[in-house]
């Protein structure tokens, strides 16, 4: 049974969707008038493993989420850049889903813009003005937090809390806390509507979206922790108002902050890292490690000694599974070629073993470990040890020539299982080492044919440049 940490009811919760085994999740997507940063993809890289873990789990995930393709923070960086607000944002949308696809975050169904349901966002908002929840004044439509008094009940703060959200109070407003629902406008990017001219609030695209798609209640709302108050709190006043029913959502979750060096990420700190930056420096799964690492709900704190530590780490999950597919595909494999224990004179894997048993025992309470971590919470950092305790045991025993071809096939399944979950590839690192040593092969049979005809200049050239990539070739 899978076990969900509800924000809404502070503890874990046994997980029953609403429909059978339909799964309806939505997390709140980016606001697109710059380039994502880790912070985001943090939040990305969790819901995407959530969802992978749900789908091996035999549900059937409907992933949605949003694009804010429309907001003052879009129009302002449109005006100082001279550009038109829908091109920006569909720039930094596209930039945006390239990030994505390089984290591996290839599970959201669908990616909904606010601007394409401008017409849905209109009907909820006269279905809260017919139903006494909303108001108009001379510059937009309000939502009247007064006549909803569980507001707060999600992140249990005040409605007075809500003040300092609000920089520019608007004197027409019934109440100081009360939240745009619609903006009149006359300018930069506006839509009609049967209020005037104008563009939707932040808070009233998600309900509409989800409405749309979801009906008004779902199963699972998850976003940064950031966004508990005051938009998860509006959403949830929103939909909750217009439908009549509760509870909106059925599990609400939230990552928790990514610190950079044990501050908040800032422009102003000089601390800010965008995913396009990072990949520059690491491959983008040594990122995703370093987000598995800790739990979704718990901070984590960024810095670039941690995440050598993730690459090492990574590598050794790499260098075992590479390990396990070369003897599966070498003829009567030596352990010996691959490791430095050579102590054994007959470290060969065997078509049987004395030990089947025993491996079998250890495969099967690993994949049973493995699926309890995951189900209690997602909980990849203790999913992600257990894989390192299994692979301590297995190199052990390879190094004594211990272990069959049977038990390297088993360990090959158990490690694709685990990789789909994970999100990590370990078959195509596999498959990219084996061609990158045939590519090496390939130059180096070049070089030589270069060095019949004489052509020391190119060869040299050959050389020097794979010695750059740390190649060392040597002429005997």
């Amino acid at each position: 049974m899978i076990k969900i940490y509800n924000t809404l009811t502070r503890s874990k919760e046994n997980f029953k969707p609403l429909n059978g085994n339909r799964i309806k999740l939505f997390v709140c997507g980016p606001t697109v008038y710059d380039y994502s940063h880790i912070g985001h993809a943090r939040t990305y890289i969790s819901f995407d493993v959530i969802a992978r873990y749900l789908k091996y789990r035999g549900f059937s995930v409907f992933y949605l989420q949003n694009i804010t393709d429309i907001d003052d923070k879009i129009i302002n960086r449109a005006i100082s850049t001279g550009k038109d607000p829908l091109d920006l944002a569909r720039e930094f949308e596209a930039e945006y889903l390239k990030d994505m696809e390089s984290l591996g975050v290839e599970n959201v169904n669908l990616y909904a813009r606010a601007t394409e349901h401008i017409e849905e966002i209109k009907a909820q908002i006269e279905t809260l003005l017919e139903a006494g929840f909303a108001y108009e004044t001379d510059n937009g439509v309000y939502f009247d937090i007064s006549k909803y008094p569980d507001f707060g009940k999600l992140s249990n703060r005040k409605i007075e809390d809500l003040n300092v959200h609000r920089i520019s109070p608007d004197s027409n407003k019934r109440n100081p806390e009360d939240f745009a629902l619609w903006k009149k406008k006359d300018k930069e990017l506006v839509w009609n509507s049967p209020w005037g001219a104008g563009r939707p609030g932040w808070h009233i695209e998600d309900t509409a979206i989800t409405e749309e798609y979801f009906g008004p209640q779902y199963d699972i709302h998850g976003g940064g922790l950031d966004l508990i108050f005051p938009h998860h709190e509006a959403e949830i006043a929103q939909m909750e108002s217009a439908s009549g029913k509760k509870p909106m959502v059925r599990y609400w979750m939230h990552t928790g902050f990514l610190n950079v060096k044990g501050e908040k990420m800032s422009k102003s700190l000089g601390n800010f890292i965008t995913i396009k930056e990072l990949i520059k420096k690491y491959p983008p799964e040594v990122f995703r490690f370093f987000v598995l690492s800790t739990h979704y709900r718990s901070p984590i704190d960024f810095s670039h000694e941690i995440l050598e530590q993730s690459q090492n780490s990574l590598k050794r999950i790499y260098k075992f599974y590479e390990t396990i597919d070369k003897l599966l595909n070498t003829e009567k494999p030596n352990l010996r070629e691959f490791s430095p224990d050579e102590s054994s004179p007959h470290s060969y894997v065997h078509e049987t073993g004395e030990n089947q048993e025993q491996f079998n025992r250890l495969i099967e309470e690993t994949r049973v470990k493995f699926l309890e971590a995951m189900d209690n919470d997602f909980n990849t950092p203790l999913a992600l040890s257990l894989l390192f305790d299994f692979i301590r045991v297995i190199n052990r025993n390879m190094q004594q020539g211990t272990i069959s071809q049977k038990t390297l096939q088993e360990i090959q399944i158990l490690f694709n299982d685990f990789s789909n979950i994970l999100g990590f590839n370990f078959t195509s690192t596999s498959k990219n080492t084996n061609l990158t040593e045939e590519l090496v092969d390939l130059i180096v049979d070049i070089r030589n044919k270069l060095r019949k005809k004489k052509d020391w200049e190119l060869s040299d050239e050959i050389r020097s440049q794979l010695n750059d990539l740390d190649i060392i070739l040597e002429d005997k």
